[in-house]
């Protein structure tokens, strides 16, 4: 019997509502960076071409844009998610719920990845860029053969700290209902005083996060051996 006190601590936990949860959570963020990679990436590929001493040096188009990106980065999640609820109605017709908290999520991350493609295409030997330009190779097959395949184990690193906010991004949304375990953390664990929810959510999230983290870690080795 006092072998069973610890398990009969979470013995009212409701697991239909976690595994909902969860699945909630692994679709936001799944559709979340999914978009958020696109997004990012192609803006992150523009700042650096447009930056000083790149291929499309614009100095005008730069500052407009990485101020966009600064200002985005720097606005809090749970603010920039009531900010937008216009915008994220107008998109997927709905400002709550997990489809409601996606919009939020990819406007929040795509910035932030893109500064984080732009720093990994800078860390590109420009002595390669040179000698593809010297070949005759186009912007675009320099963007795509060259940059992008000399910067991908940054890229991987990137991608792999942007899913790991966005976790926590997913967690945020349960302010204004986006669902998830965020959402079940905040309904159960807080406002109902259910240590035993607050506990479970918190630990599916770190071992969510570890997985990511292990993930993105393996992948940055072996295309570093390539």
């Amino acid at each position: 019997m006092a072998g069973a006190a610890p398990f009969s601590f979470f013995s009212d936990i409701q697991w239909n509502d976690i595994f909902k949860a969860s699945n909630e959570t692994l679709y936001m963020l799944a559709f979340s960076l999914l978009f958020t990679v696109i997004l990012g990436l192609l803006l992150g590929i523009v700042l650096f071409l447009f930056s000083e001493g790149q291929l499309l040096q614009n100095r005008a188009l730069y500052g407009l844009l990485s101020v966009i990106v600064n200002v985005l980065r720097s606005v809090p999640f749970v603010i920039l998610m009531i900010l937008i609820m216009p915008f994220t109605k107008t998109i997927v017709g709905t400002s709550i719920g997990v489809k409601g908290a996606i919009p939020p999520l990819v406007v929040a991350a795509a910035p932030f990845f893109a500064r984080l493609v732009e720093t990994s295409l800078r860390e590109v030997d420009k002595g390669v860029v040179e000698a593809a330009t010297a070949m005759g190779a186009s912007k675009g097959m320099i963007v795509l053969h060259v940059l992008l395949r000399e910067a991908r184990t940054g890229l991987i690193a990137a991608i792999t700290i942007t899913a790991v906010t966005l976790v926590s991004y997913t967690a945020m949304s349960g302010v204004i209902g986006g669902g998830g375990l965020g959402d079940l953390a905040l309904r159960f664990g807080y406002q109902r005083f259910r240590l035993d929810v607050m506990i479970v959510t918190v630990a599916l999230l770190l071992i969510l996060v570890q997985i990511l983290q292990t993930a993105g870690d393996m992948l940055v080795k072996a295309f570093s051996r390539r």
